[in-house]
């Protein structure tokens, strides 16, 4: 007869057929309790999926119109490729939240534009750096520009509690600048430029992959200079995963060898797509002045049409400028510039009222939509329909003569109508059933669209909640063989 208590095996001596018996359980037991535990890379590979904790920003992962984006989901993308796993990535409030989910083991990396220290050392092993981020020191344009760092130390300089940046000037407080102090803005704040943008702080410091964004909602926010010392980008594995670990740092050396690291990092950088200042500038005085009184109707419209409602927003910008009273030569009115005969096919009587002429707006977006071949995806089928919204061609022509030639120009992150420049030339639009056509008109208006939604995308506190929007998921991938 067996007993277990406390974890401790004991046998009771019996007659010599039970004692051979309990000397069979116990050797099953101990062979039970000694067998090792799957490792991390094991589990993955078994359960199909990789998960990595991130933060929501332009720089590392957010939810675009289209789906997810930024440079650390496109990373961790092509690593559970590189797996042949599901990717499953999920932002957390902040850099302690994250902490904890690698600690608690519900994250295998946490993957956010790292530099580690001892707070992470606790919690995960860190990765090889895959990138050296320099540091920069803005100012508000048409105040004193800084130009080394002695002008900090009488300055009020913003940082986010508890970021990278944040130790830098700590380190500022033992060599140059000893009575240094400086605002700090909590990570579930808004950006720390917007202290500098409102005469809150002189000046701020951030990563330049960061102002790469930041200086298109920020226009007046101009670079000082550079930092001597970059910071250090690393992913960190939670602990005891060594071979994760080992994978994680060869698939890091080899982006970096192949050049595909160094070009993923141009393509997901705020500098991929050219501003106009006067445009930003203009963008950003709208988005504080105009937008909350109309962001609530472009909320209410995606929700009755199911469509993104930064991207309805970007169509009513391009058509208005979020003006109500906008009034164009051919009769269109009001913010989305409806036409009469597209709002009595919409069914509205009031083009003046702003709920009206939103609602109306998305509604037909939504049904040229349904028109769209099936086999056309996104995000092509969203601005191909802005094209067919804004440009009443031959479009069943156009189509078919797509086929023959390259339908889109590749921007990084988004796409062109291409096809439609090939009818405003002599050998297109001779083709065509109704003459020439002005093909540069929807390009251009396409092409802005997606200017203004890349910006309300990239705008601080726009992205989805992580209630909204708790995770999502790579394509998967071709090869799932373990």
């Amino acid at each position: 007869m067996a007993d277990v208590s406390g974890g401790v095996r004991r046998t009771i001596a019996k007659p010599s057929s039970s004692a051979l018996w309990s000397l069979a359980i116990v050797a099953a037991w101990s062979t039970v309790s000694c067998t090792p535990q799957a490792s991390p890379i094991d589990r993955i590979k078994a359960h199909g999926e990789l998960r990595v904790v991130t933060l929501n920003s332009p720089t590392t992962f957010y939810q675009g119109a289209q789906g997810p984006e930024g440079f650390e989901y496109r990373l961790a993308s092509r690593f559970a490729q590189d797996l042949g796993v599901r990717l499953l990535m999920y932002p957390a409030p902040n850099m302690r939240a994250m902490q904890a989910e690698i600690a608690s083991g519900r994250a295998d990396i946490a993957a956010a534009q790292l530099t580690a220290d001892s707070g992470w050392t606790r919690v995960g092993d860190v990765s090889a750096p895959y990138e050296q981020i320099p540091q920069l020191v803005v100012y508000r344009q048409g105040k004193t520009r800084p130009l080394d760092t002695k002008q900090l130390k009488s300055a009020r300089v913003a940082v986010r509690a508890g970021s990278p940046q944040e130790r830098i000037l700590e380190s500022q407080l033992k060599t140059v600048a000893r009575a240094l102090r400086w605002l700090v803005t909590t990570p579930s704040a808004a950006d720390p430029l917007e202290d500098v943008a409102t005469g809150r702080a002189d000046y701020a410091i951030v990563d330049a992959r960061e102002f790469s964004f930041a200086r298109h909602i920020y226009p007046d926010i101009a670079v000082g200079f550079t930092l001597p010392e970059s910071r250090p980008a690393q992913w960190i594995v939670r602990h005891r995963a060594p071979r994760l670990l080992q994978k994680v740092n060869r698939f890091l050396a080899a982006e970096a060898k192949s050049g595909a690291l160094l070009a993923l990092a141009g393509e997901s950088s705020g500098d991929t797509r050219l501003f106009e200042y006067e445009e930003s500038r203009v963008f950003h005085d709208h988005v504080v002045e105009r937008l909350p009184r109309y962001q609530p109707l472009f909320m209410e419209a995606a929700t009755q049409t199911g469509i993104d409602w930064r991207l309805l927003a970007a169509i009513g910008y391009q058509e208005s400028k979020w003006n109500p009273g906008a009034q164009s030569d051919d009769g269109a009115l009001g913010v989305m510039m409806l036409t009469p005969s597209t709002a009595e096919a919409m069914g509205i009587t009031n083009r003046n009222d702003p709920r009206q002429n939103i609602s109306a707006g998305a509604h037909y977006f939504a049904d040229v939509r349904t028109k769209i071949p099936n086999r056309i995806r996104e995000p092509d089928r969203t601005w191909l329909t802005l094209q067919r919204t804004t440009w009443d061609s031959d479009i069943s022509k156009m189509r078919a003569s797509s086929r023959r030639r390259a339908v889109w120009i590749p921007i990084p992150g988004k796409t062109c109508v291409r096809s439609c420049r090939f009818w405003h030339k002599s050998d297109g639009y001779t083709q065509a059933k109704r003459g020439y056509a002005r093909g540069w008109e929807p390009v251009q208006f396409v092409d802005r669209v997606q200017r203004f939604l890349t910006l309300l995308e990239w705008q601080p506190g726009q992205g989805p909640t992580t209630a909204a929007m708790p995770a999502a998921q790579a394509p998967a991938p071709t090869n799932t063989s373990h």
